[in-house]
């Protein structure tokens, strides 16, 4: 198996970005993954910025490994939707400039029933970013959560574009309840990019916690393998958003991943 590439969130850092990427290089990461939102906006960096932050990564060996772009609301919510696709096509065309092609979001709940009217709105959203992305060369990454993973495959399978692909999250997916070890091989073939966070089910509360990588139910070393099969190369985010040491589990959730 070739090195794992290994990025960082940067906004799990909670630090000055110029000083994010020196401690995402020091970790020994040799991508990052920033937030278009709440980190840099695309509508902020003027071309000369873009400049001198492909600049900046090229003298720490990093890259872009993926744009992270959460919307407040799905690609089936009707308020607003216009909008909200626009400044998604905003954030692939900022991810392709930096050299990235993959833009990470939640694309909303993906309905059991097939012919549900949010189901049908799921559909025509996400044709038209997956031919967006193919005309821009990023494409769109739709990151596991709220449903069986199943369900999201089956939902982009229905597509008669295939650029649309998978943030593969095992945390998200065990604070749900809808982890399985045989998720990862439903979806293996469509990922694009996996997010290296790892949970438990809190039974006295009934709810999922994040927690350091390699302490929760996720098997991350059942996940490699299911990817190594599909010659999977892509990488592996990791991030700390609710630690209070945060760059010491990152840097930690680095090794356990070489170490695999």
């Amino acid at each position: 198996m070739p090195e794992l590439k290994i990025g960082i969130g940067l906004s799990s850092l909670k630090q000055p970005f110029k000083q994010a990427l020196h401690t995402a290089a020091r970790l020994g990461a040799t991508g990052i993954e920033i937030d278009a939102r709440t980190g840099i906006r695309p509508s902020e960096l003027t071309d000369t910025g873009r400049r001198q932050l492909r600049k900046m990564l090229d003298d720490l060996n990093l890259r872009v490994a993926a744009v992270r772009f959460p919307t407040q609301r799905g690609y089936d919510v009707l308020q607003d939707l216009d909008r909200r696709i626009d400044a998604t096509k905003q954030a692939m065309r900022f991810a392709y400039s930096l050299g990235c092609n993959h833009v990470i979001n939640a694309v909303g709940y993906v309905p059991d029933d097939v012919n549900h009217p949010a189901y049908d709105q799921l559909q025509i959203s996400l044709a038209d970013l997956a031919a967006f992305g193919q005309h821009v060369g990023a494409m769109l990454a739709c990151e596991t959560g709220s449903e069986p993973v199943e369900r999201l495959v089956g939902l982009l399978a229905s597509l008669a574009d295939q650029t649309i692909g998978i943030a593969y999250n095992p945390s998200n997916l065990v604070i749900s309840d809808c982890y399985t070890e045989d998720g990862i091989a439903s979806c293996a073939s469509r990922t694009l990019v996996v997010a290296a966070r790892d949970a438990v089910r809190d039974l006295s509360r009934g709810c999922g916690v994040d927690v350091p990588l390699g302490r929760g139910s996720v098997d991350f070393p059942l996940i490699l393998g299911k990817l190594e099969e599909q010659r999977y190369a892509g990488w592996y985010i990791v991030d700390r958003i609710n630690s209070q040491d945060a760059i010491g589990e990152i840097g930690n959730a680095i090794q356990y991943l070489r170490a695999l």
